[in-house]
């Protein structure tokens, strides 16, 4: 990149529970989205709404009212001007860290210096059904398995090709990540960037998932649906969720033009590909290669934000790295086991809460945001904290 990228600030609703018992159920996806943009916007009044150059909003299911260009549509209801251009982008699960990673590189080339990056899925409405979605040709040539077309699949496959990451070692992971999900609502981290957002069932102002009364004698009784006598069971994997998030970004010009304060940096990113029956692996590699981007180690990294797909894929990330799954560095106030993992949102929700860390440890210089991606991808960003004092 030729200039400085900056993540400005994110917003996100609270997350909500796919299907029929969950808040959002009677709510529009793009509704949904648009009470996001809309409480970001509200943040920042002093940015007018005709300077920013794009809006791109990722869903990984893009249809009806989850489809129909929603960087564009969303942008309009929240009430952009005209002038303002947007876009839709799938990446699956990373799609909310593509529209950032593609944002950032317009900014960094100058070609924009304003710009708007989110992601949004009603699971509920649109669930995944990617075995009907597949090219049948695919199939035949091997190219993709029934296995790697079911994401709980690839976890147990994960299982088997890593022996030592035992069910006892994910359950006692997923009961950290509740812990620390409640301590950290307890203390105050989270709630600062939820946008409230007003349904018909009523007002959603907190994640609606949060189990903080997990147990690993709970977690031992739950059944394991993708495999008789399987590893992976609801409560060590992302439940189904419905959710969106916002980022504003912005160049060193709009940083001054308007008197921003940059919560983050970006200092590179990578995307990379591993076989689709272990998508889980996908943030070993992107990983490696954006640290290398930017002539980073890992021994670097003050604080690491993985999306918690499922247990068994931050804890194969956790043993390439050296990491204790106990360590504070690794989702310090929980993740998507405990909040939820409404797919294409899920980037941009890392990157908030990573954001908000560097705000409170200044001790902090460097850290990353990554996701594993369906049908075997990986994707990371490297982040420098502005506030950072040595």
């Amino acid at each position: 990149m030729s200039a400085d990228v900056f993540f400005i600030d994110g917003a996100r609703s609270p997350f909500g529970r796919a299907g029929q018992k969950g808040i959002y159920r009677d709510t529009r996806a793009d509704d949904l989205a648009t009470s996001v943009l809309v409480g970001l916007l509200d943040r920042h009044p002093d940015v007018p709404l005709a300077a920013i150059d794009d809006v791109g909003i990722a869903a990984t299911t893009q249809e009806g009212d989850q489809g129909l260009t929603l960087g564009r549509t969303v942008g309009l209801n929240a009430g952009l001007p005209s002038s303002v251009p947007g876009f839709a982008l799938d990446r699956m699960c990373a799609g909310g860290l593509t529209t950032m990673t593609t944002l950032g590189s317009e900014i960094g080339w100058g070609q924009i210096d304003l710009a708007i990056a989110g992601g949004v899925e009603h699971m509920g409405s649109h669930p995944m059904e990617f075995p009907a979605k597949a090219n049948p040709a695919m199939l035949e040539k091997g190219l993709l398995t029934p296995e790697s077309l079911q994401m709980g699949f690839t976890a147990e496959i994960l299982h088997d090709r890593l022996p030592r990451i035992t069910k006892d070692r994910t359950d006692a992971y997923a009961a950290q990540s509740q812990r620390r999900a409640y301590e950290a609502y307890e203390a105050g981290h989270i709630q600062p960037d939820l946008v409230a957002v007003t349904t018909i069932h009523g007002v959603a102002d907190r994640d609606e998932q949060l189990r903080p009364g997990t147990t690993l004698e709970t977690l031992s009784t739950l059944p394991t649906p993708f495999r008789e006598a399987g590893r992976v069971t609801a409560g060590n994997a992302s439940p189904l969720t419905d959710g969106a998030t916002m980022s504003l970004l912005a160049g060193t010009d709009a940083v001054t033009r308007f008197g921003l304060v940059p919560k983050m940096r970006m200092v590179s990113f990578a995307f990379a590909g591993v076989s689709p029956d272990e998508m889980g692996l996908g943030p070993i590699p992107s990983t490696e290669k954006a640290l290398a981007k930017a002539g980073l180690s890992f021994a670097e990294l003050g604080a690491i934000e993985i999306n918690e797909a499922f247990a068994v894929q931050v804890l194969a990330f956790a043993d390439h790295f050296g990491v204790d799954q106990e360590s504070p560095l690794l989702n310090p106030w929980g993740g998507a086991i405990a909040f939820g993992h409404p797919l294409a949102s899920s980037g941009v929700r890392l990157a908030i809460q990573l954001a908000r860390q560097f705000e409170l440890d200044t001790s902090i210089r460097f850290g990353i945001t990554t996701l594993c991606v369906g049908l075997g991808q990986g994707g990371t960003i490297v982040w420098e904290n502005p506030h950072f004092a040595a």
